[in-house]
């Protein structure tokens, strides 16, 4: 069982509610979403392992046993080409749980007209892989959900 940590403070929601049908139905993997809290912060990496993708606006994290962990900040985001995004790691990074890889301003990006919601994905895992979801308030590096 791995346990994936909240990237980024704010409240849990079903991946169902996020407004991109390759999130909501699930199709690059099962999760939970955070509507992020509205203030400047440094979205962390979710578990141990390697940032083997990382974009402005979302990154990967590739832990023990080859599971992926994808943190997706916003929606339609890769439009703002990295503007108010700050990556904090280097692609190929070892990080821990709580590392900061990214700093955000989720307040920007809705300024911007875009939804802020992050979805954490656990790549190609089974839609019943995740278990233990949070929901309601959560703080960067609390218990996400787990994934068996």
């Amino acid at each position: 069982m791995l346990t994936v940590l909240t990237p980024v403070p704010g409240t849990a929601v079903a991946m169902s509610e996020v407004d991109d049908p390759v999130f909501a139905q699930g199709m690059v993997g099962p999760g939970v979403a955070v509507r992020p809290a509205p203030r400047p912060q440094e979205a962390v990496a979710p578990i141990a392992g390697r940032v083997v993708k990382l974009h402005p606006h979302a990154f990967l994290v590739l832990g023990e046993g080859g599971r992926g962990v994808l943190v997706h900040l916003g929606i339609d985001t890769v439009k703002l080409d990295g503007a108010g995004f700050a990556t904090l790691v280097e692609e190929g990074a070892e990080v821990e749980p709580g590392t900061p890889v990214i700093r955000w301003d989720p307040a920007e990006v809705e300024r911007q007209g875009m939804s802020a919601i992050v979805p954490v994905v656990a790549l190609e895992a089974r839609a019943d892989a995740v278990a233990d979801p949070a929901a309601g308030e959560v703080a960067a590096g609390d218990t996400l959900f787990r994934w068996a």
